[in-house]
């Protein structure tokens, strides 16, 4: 059995990173490194046509078709979509992995529902939004005619986050970080961006003036003005001394970029030191609450809706009224 990753866990089985180039490795001895390129979307879908092996036609456990998904699906979504559904996929495996996929029954749906709500009502939503796109793909491939149990099915309740970060908060679990945090963090309140958009930017996306962001969750494109304090912040991490100054903005003092598990543990840390109780994604709602501009906020989250935009400013801080005199 190999070792127990420590790092890039959002990488599938046998597939390594070395700097920033991707490799297979074999599992035969000796084992071979099979190069894969340092664009992460498509070192996936070389990943995947390695991974590929004929399956016997006539097994049709969700195991099987899961892990045909995996091969070919999953690597065509977004990083952090990527990672969220390895762990989703994980989960119904260990429930429905030997079972048929004809077998599988709303009701079944609906105890899976019920027992990991207990734990985790919004995972066990998403779970469940996954095994629907399982099956829907297991009827593309021709693996089953049979109806999508997850039809007709009804999710937990879910209520939107309305937690706004007040400014003391934030500094307060600022000074506890380490400064990798604090780099994140305050390009995350200036910019208003997703904590995977913050994680990507590189001294290449500066240019004619601005950051430049495409976002990965819709793909929107944005050239965020480099000025005023994101102009100061982006000149403290440019101009700061370090072994080697690799391509990221957010990166250690050896050049390498600051990963999400790395993030998230060094955010835990600082906000345990802080006694605060925010999350790191909070801060973007606050970045659009703070600007006090509606219009403002919109473009710089990259809402395409300004009524979306507005639930998510007010949910935070309360709609501002007026007395009655």
């Amino acid at each position: 059995m190999g070792r127990r990753r420590t790092r890039d866990l959002n990488l599938p089985p046998r597939m390594h990173r070395k700097g920033e180039t991707f490799y297979y490795v074999t599992s035969t001895v000796p084992r071979q490194w099979i190069k894969l390129g340092k664009d992460l979307n498509q070192a996936r879908l070389r990943w995947a046509e390695l991974e590929g092996e004929a399956a016997n036609p006539d097994d049709k456990t969700f195991a099987i078709i899961a892990r045909r998904y995996e091969r070919e699906v999953i690597p065509t979504k977004a990083i952090r979509t990527q990672r969220d559904n390895q762990a989703e996929l994980a989960k119904l495996v260990a429930v429905f992995g030997s079972v048929s996929i004809d077998s599988i029954r709303p009701q079944d749906v609906r105890t899976y529902l019920d027992l990991r709500g207990q734990q985790a009502k919004t995972r066990a939503n998403r779970e469940k939004a996954l095994l629907s796109h399982v099956f829907n793909k297991a009827r593309e491939w021709g693996y089953t005619d049979a109806p999508n149990p997850c039809a007709g099915v009804k999710g937990h309740k879910e209520t939107g986050r309305d937690r706004y970060v007040e400014d003391d908060e934030f500094a307060a679990v600022r000074a506890k970080g380490h400064y990798t945090l604090q780099d994140a963090m305050d390009l995350a309140l200036l910019t208003g961006q997703r904590p995977a958009d913050v994680l990507k930017l590189t001294r290449a996306d500066i240019r004619d003036g601005s950051l430049h962001v495409k976002q990965n969750k819709t793909g929107k494109k944005l050239a965020i003005e480099i000025v005023g304090e994101l102009a100061a912040v982006i000149e403290r991490i440019t101009s700061r001394p370090a072994k080697v100054k690799g391509a990221w903005l957010v990166q250690d003092e050896n050049g390498q970029p600051l990963t999400y598990w790395m993030l998230r543990n060094r955010f835990d840390e600082a906000r345990k030191a802080a006694g605060a109780t925010f999350q790191f994604r909070d801060i973007r709602a606050k970045a659009a609450t703070d600007t006090g501009d509606l219009g403002h906020a919109q473009k710089l989250l990259g809402h395409t809706k300004r009524d979306m935009t507005e639930h998510y400013t007010r949910a935070r801080k309360g709609e501002r009224v007026k007395p009655l005199r």
